[in-house]
């Protein structure tokens, strides 16, 4: 039942006018008009801002227009109520909008009929069927799969391949439980953010006729995809697992929200980034782990495989013409080379790539070789910048004197030499050389270094470590080993391209 509320006719309908605008809009004016003009003075008007205030529920109401003329006040206020205001957006979309979502079998989908006067007050009701199982879909006696007429009407997709229609949906196995369709109930203000529903409801399209029960809309997405995307449209906030990047990616993409597929392209490389670099240190702890032990033990893969799919997010990159998601994709594979290059996968995405530039020539770059490159460049930089190697050499070199303009010697180990003196004048000045003394003193000051031990390079331990490369080669050290990790990386991405045929 709904109730309506008489105003008083004490109530000044300015005031009653601020108390509306603030209830929709979150404005509160800057100046009151009150005078001859409106019959009210400034107080009166006040006093029934209060009022108005007091019976719809808004407490902020009276302290935003006395502070008015503090803009960081007012500032401060606003940001304050706008993410106030989110949060009961976002509570009342749960418990009205999702939790009243309809599970239903995708047969009886288009037969539901949800009446327009409903008490979440939603007017239309978008539909998104689950994605059907491989394995579960039933077979013939030929192996090939059998299409059920509901899931070919739901997907409205060409099959491909023999196959045979079943003459009832009771030819499926008992065993196999139907497909479920969701039907999420929404409104149509709030789908207005989308383009695509826009022009759908602004044209003479049947979905935009009023009729006695809600219209069903499909949606070709999964039912976790369509749950973000109206998240995103009532609340403004994007969030969603890796999983489900490319999905979120294409759904904005075919509802025409700009706003959302950039959002989506941050979350993904910002996911990205933070998995990669989990991925890259245990790599680091399995590799110094191999190293130190005199016999390498197998290690235990992951069980978790990885959740992302680079391939997917570099051309969903390309198709969708995100240059975020490129450029994380090249980068991404830089810093995991080794375990992409020779995919055969991978020699697909460079042959594709190369393919997207129109009347390519021989001397034409590829943008994604050219990409990899650089963050491979970046990536061994930055290893060599973190060891703080350029740190050690300027320490144990700290003496060294330049060579100044005229000057004719050498600064050898902080001793400078002049290139004109003979070995007469050198041998003269040196006391006792070749004497007993000058033997017992070195002897003396001589130092035993066959029990000495290196110190660890980087925080790696030096006692039984062996620093191989990636094709099994014993390097000096750490730092050599990278070095030539880099060359071979490099190397097999150039014959990775002469075996394309392409040049870059």
């Amino acid at each position: 039942m709904v109730k309506s509320w008489k105003l008083p006719s004490s109530i000044p309908p300015e005031a009653f006018n601020v108390g509306v605008r603030y209830l929709y809009l979150g404005e509160a004016p800057r100046e009151l008009r009150f005078g001859p003009g409106t019959d009210y003075t400034e107080a009166e008007i006040l006093a029934g801002i209060e009022r108005v205030a007091k019976h719809l529920q808004l407490p902020g109401l009276v302290e935003t227009i006395l502070d008015s003329g503090d803009r960081r006040l007012t500032r401060q206020r606003r940001a304050e109520e706008t993410s106030r205001g989110r949060d009961q957006m976002e509570s009342w979309f749960r418990e009205n909008v999702l939790q009243h979502k309809l599970v239903v079998e995708t047969d009886k989908a288009n037969k539901v009929k949800w009446p327009r006067d409903n008490g979440i007050f939603a007017d239309v009701l978008l539909r998104v069927d689950e994605p059907v199982a491989e394995d579960n879909m039933p077979r013939t006696n030929d192996g090939t799969h059998e299409l059920n007429p509901g899931n070919l009407e739901a997907t409205n997709r060409i099959p491909v391949g023999p196959t045979s229609r079943p003459s009832s949906p009771t030819s499926w196995p008992p065993s196999q439980k139907p497909r479920k369709s969701i039907l999420f109930p929404v409104h149509r203000a709030m789908l207005l953010r989308s383009d695509f529903f826009n022009a759908m409801f602004s044209s003479t399209f049947k979905e935009a006729q009023i009729t006695e029960h809600l219209q069903i809309i499909p949606v070709d997405c999964s039912p976790e995809t369509l749950e973000v995307v109206l998240t995103y449209l009532y609340t403004d906030r994007v969030e969603f697992p890796l999983s489900l990047g490319v999905e979120v990616l294409c759904a904005a993409d075919l509802l025409c929200i700009e706003r959302l597929k950039s959002k989506a392209a941050v979350l993904i490389s910002s996911l990205g980034n933070g998995n990669m670099k989990q991925q890259q240190a245990r790599r680091e702890d399995e590799k110094v782990a191999k190293e130190t032990d005199a016999t390498p033990k197998e290690t235990q893969q992951d069980d978790d495989e990885e959740e992302l799919d680079i391939y997917e997010v570099i051309r969903a990159g390309w198709m969708f013409r995100v240059q975020r998601l490129e450029e994380f994709a090249a980068r991404y594979l830089a810093y995991r080379l080794e375990s992409h290059i020779d995919l055969p996968e991978f020699a697909e995405l460079v042959a594709e790539s190369a393919t997207r530039i129109s009347q390519r020539q021989e001397t034409d770059s590829i943008e994604l070789v050219d990409d990899i490159r650089f963050y491979l460049s970046e990536r061994f930089r930055l290893r060599f910048e973190d060891s703080g190697l350029d740190e050690i050499m300027m320490d144990e070199n700290p003496k060294v004197t330049q060579v100044g303009d005229g000057s004719s010697g050498e600064a050898v180990d902080g001793v400078k030499v002049d290139n004109d003196i003979s070995n007469d004048n050198l041998t003269a000045d040196i006391p006792n050389r070749g004497s007993e003394s000058e033997r017992d003193s070195a002897e003396d000051e001589a130092t035993d270094v066959s029990n000495h031990k290196s110190q660890p390079v980087n925080g790696f331990p030096s006692n039984g470590a062996v620093f191989r490369t990636l094709d099994g080669h014993v390097a000096g050290d750490e730092f050599a080993r990278d070095n030539a990790d880099y060359q071979i990386l490099l190397d097999k991405l150039d014959r990775l391209l002469e075996k394309l045929g392409l040049e870059a």
